[in-house]
C-alpha cells in the first residue's frame, strides 16, 4: 500500500514550542510557596505537600487539535532530533539561597538544594532526549498494581518454574515512564479490489472423502474516505522497539493504548518516586514504522465499509494520502515486574509483567518449567491417541492426536506470551467521513473448495513487527 506524502517532507516542520513558560529550578506551590510538590495519583493533579494545596496542571499549547484541519508536518519541540554532543550534566543557581547544584539529565530532572532544601527541576526542553511535550500521569497506586500483578502470576502458577514460584515477590515492582513518540495524522485513503460474498454452503461425498464446497458473488469493490488517526503512539526507545531473544519486553507493548487525550503540559514533578527512560530515536528513524501502522489503520478502517465480503477482498489498490502530520514526544506510565531466568552458566531470560498505570491493562511473561509441561503434553497425547483408536466412527477423530501438541501450544503462549501486542490497527482512534462506496457484481462462482477468497489481503497487519527500514537502521547505529 502506497503512503503519499501531499506534504512535503523536504521541508521544514513547524515546530511548537511546548515549553513555553517553563522555568527550571524551582516549581512552587502557587498558594505556600513550598517547592516540596509532588502528584496526587487519584486525581492526576500536583499537590504541596507542605499545604496539601492541590492545582490542576497545565495543557499544551500550539498543537493542532481539529484534524480534519491538519496540514503539512507539526513537531512539538521535544519531538526535535536528539543533538549527540548535548552534556547530560547541567548546573542550577538556586534561586532561594544562590547556591549552584549540579543535575545530571542521565540519571534524573530533579535534585535538591544541598543548603535549603528546595527542589530544583528541569522543565525546559534540552537537545537529549530527557524532555519531552507532554506527560500522562500514574493513577494507579503501587498496591494496585501489586494487586493486578499478584492476580496474573496467581493464575499462571501450575507450570511456573519452582524456582520463581519461591522467589516471586511484587515488591521489588518499579514505576516507570517510557518514551513514545504519539502521532495524529490527516489523510484521505482509497482501496480498489475484488470481495466475495458466501451466498451457499454444501458439502459432497460421504465418510473420510466428505468435502465442504462454497457458492459465492464476486463483486468489485472500491472505497474512498478521508481518515484522522488521532495518537498513534509508538515506543521511541530502540531497545523496545527491537525484539530481544533474552528479553520478554513486547509484554510492554500489549498494555497499550494509553489515554493521551488525557496527558498533560511536562512537569520534573511528575517523575517524583518513579523512574524514566529517555527517547534516543528521531522521527526520521520512526518514519517507516509510523508509515506502516497508520496504512494498517487505514485498511481496517476500511473494513468496516466491507463487511458483506465474509469470504474476504483482495485489495490490488491501496493509497493513504497523508495531507497532515502532527508529532509529539510523551511520557506513558508503567508499573514493571522483573524476573531474570537463568537457562545456563552465560545464558538467561529477563521476564517481565507490566501494568498501564492508567487502565490496569496486564501483560506479561512467567518462567515455564518445561519438563512439568512437557510431561502433561504427553500424557494428554496419550489420551487423545487412545480416544483417537476407540472412536472409529467420528468423523473427525484425527483431531485427537493432536490433543497433546495442542495443550502444550495452548498453555506455552498462555505464559509466555511471546505473540502479545498492541493492536494499533484497531486499537488507534480514528474516524472516517466523506466516504464513497462502489460495489458492481462480477459474477457467481460455485463449487469453490477454498473457505475463504484466494488472495484475500484486507486483514493483513504489515506494521505488527518493526520494519526493516527501522532494523537497518538500529544496526548500522544511525539510531542514538
Amino acid at each position: 500500500m502506497a503512503v503519499n506524502q501531499l506534504l512535503n517532507t523536504n521541508d521544514e516542520p513547524k515546530i511548537v514550542q511546548t515549553d513555553i513558560g517553563a522555568k527550571d529550578g524551582q516549581n512552587k506551590c502557587p498558594q505556600c510557596g513550598s517547592t516540596d510538590i509532588s502528584v496526587n495519583a487519584k486525581t492526576g493533579k500536583l499537590r504541596c505537600n507542605f499545604c496539601r494545596h492541590e492545582f490542576e496542571p497545565e495543557k499544551i499549547q500550539g498543537m493542532e487539535t481539529d484534524l480534519t484541519k491538519l496540514t503539512g508536518e507539526i513537531m512539538g519541540s521535544g519531538a526535535q532530533n536528539i543533538v549527540a554532543d548535548t552534556k547530560d550534566v547541567i548546573t542550577f543557581k538556586c534561586s532561594s539561597c544562590g547556591a549552584e547544584v549540579v543535575i545530571d539529565t542521565q540519571e534524573s530532572t530533579q535534585a535538591r538544594c544541598h543548603w535549603c532544601r528546595n527542589t530544583l527541576s528541569v522543565n525546559q526542553q534540552i537537545p537529549n532526549g530527557a524532555i519531552p511535550d507532554v506527560v500522562l500521569p500514574f493513577n494507579l497506586t503501587k498496591a494496585e498494581a501489586k494487586e493486578q500483578i499478584e492476580a496474573f502470576v496467581g493464575k499462571r502458577k501450575f507450570f511456573a518454574h519452582p524456582k520463581f514460584r519461591e522467589e516471586f515477590t511484587t515488591d521489588n515492582i518499579m514505576g516507570v515512564y517510557f518514551p513514545y513518540m504519539v502521532v495524529d495524522i490527516n489523510s484521505h485513503a482509497r482501496f480498489l479490489g475484488r470481495g466475495e460474498h458466501e451466498v451457499r454452503r454444501y458439502t459432497r461425498g460421504s465418510g473420510d472423502s466428505r468435502k465442504t464446497y462454497y457458492d459465492a458473488d464476486l463483486y468489485e469493490v472500491e472505497r474512498e474516505f478521508d481518515l484522522t488517526i488521532d495518537g498513534l503512539t509508538v515506543e521511541s526507545s530502540s531497545d523496545k522497539l527491537q525484539k530481544n531473544s533474552n528479553k520478554t519486553n513486547n509484554v510492554i507493548n500489549a498494555i497499550m493504548p494509553f489515554d493521551i487525550e488525557n496527558s498533560v503540559k511536562y512537569n520534573a514533578n511528575y517523575l517524583k518516586g518513579y523512574s524514566s527512560e529517555r527517547r534516543d530515536t528521531n522521527i526520521d528513524d520512526l518514519r517507516p514504522l509510523v508509515d506502516a501502522q497508520s496504512k494498517d489503520i487505514a485498511r481496517f478502517a476500511c473494513n468496516e465499509t466491507l463487511k458483506e465480503y465474509d469470504r474476504g477482498v483482495n485489495l490490488e489498490v491501496e493509497e493513504l494520502n497523508v495531507k497532515g502530520k502532527q508529532w509529539k514526544t510523551a511520557y506513558l506510565p508503567v508499573w514493571l515486574y522483573s524476573y531474570q531466568e537463568k537457562k545456563g552458566e552465560s545464558d538467561s531470560l529477563l521476564h517481565y509483567v507490566a501494568v498501564n498505570a492508567r487502565t490496569k491493562e496486564t501483560m506479561g511473561s512467567v518462567p515455564i518449567h518445561m519438563p512439568k509441561l512437557f510431561g502433561i503434553s504427553l500424557l494428554v497425547e496419550l489420551i487423545g491417541f487412545l480416544a483417537f483408536w476407540f472412536a472409529s466412527d467420528f468423523d473427525y477423530r484425527v483431531v485427537f492426536l493432536l490433543a497433546g501438541i495442542l495443550y502444550f501450544f495452548i498453555n506455552y503462549m498462555r505464559y509466555r506470551n511471546s505473540n502479545a501486542r498492541h493492536h494499533h490497527e484497531t486499537e488507534t482512534n480514528k474516524k472516517m467521513f466523506n466516504i464513497k462506496k462502489v460495489d458492481n457484481f462480477i459474477k457467481h462462482e460455485k463449487g469453490l473448495s477454498n473457505s475463504r477468497m484466494q488472495g484475500a489481503n484486507n486483514t493483513k497487519v504489515s506494521g505488527q513487527n518493526i520494519s526493516e527500514t527501522v532494523l537497518n537502521s538500529l544496526k548500522s547505529g544511525r539510531i542514538m
